[in-house]
């Protein structure tokens, strides 16, 4: 991935409803290589999709939890067992592998606190192997972002991976 892959990707994260032509002039390329290089980046993984962003408040979820959970176990039994049970609760946003006294920590949005409430005390309980659960909730936003800050390592900025 070179510096007009991470551009073409920033723009795109920016507007994901540019065309072609509208995104090729932006990183300075004329349309067909351009339209290669998405189509590159979609083909590898790289772009996995498209999505509107929504205001969940106004969708009407305007509760965001954080949740970390410890888990009794490390087995791979325990740990893919609770990977899969979060995989399958759609309240759940994120899930993120963490490292330190937190195993996982869950960013979950609901309609209210009854609405955790039941989260807790259905879905979540029902997973074996949980030692913890503690939650803290946000009651605003300061900054959210879905676009990647450009990379500032020499390394990541040339591509290639080896020096000069």
């Amino acid at each position: 991935m070179d510096a007009i892959d991470r551009t073409i990707i920033r723009e795109l994260q920016q507007d994901g409803r540019l065309t072609n032509q509208d995104l090729a002039d932006r990183v300075r390329l004329s349309p067909s290589p351009c339209l290669r290089r998405v189509r590159r980046l979609e083909e590898s993984g790289v772009i996995h999709g498209y999505t509107a962003l929504v205001d969940q408040g106004a969708f009407g979820l305007p509760v965001t939890a954080f949740v970390r959970i410890r888990l009794e176990r490390h087995t791979t039994e325990s740990v893919e067992a609770f990977e899969e049970h979060v995989r399958r609760i759609e309240h759940i946003q994120d899930c993120y592998l963490m490292a330190g006294s937190t195993d996982y920590l869950l960013r979950i949005v609901v309609e209210d606190l009854q609405a955790y409430e039941r989260l807790v005390r259905g879905p979540l309980h029902a997973i074996p192997g949980i030692a913890s659960i503690d939650t803290e909730f946000a009651f605003g936003i300061v900054k959210q972002s879905r676009v990647f800050p450009p990379p500032t390592s020499s390394r990541s900025r040339s591509g290639s991976g080896s020096p000069g």
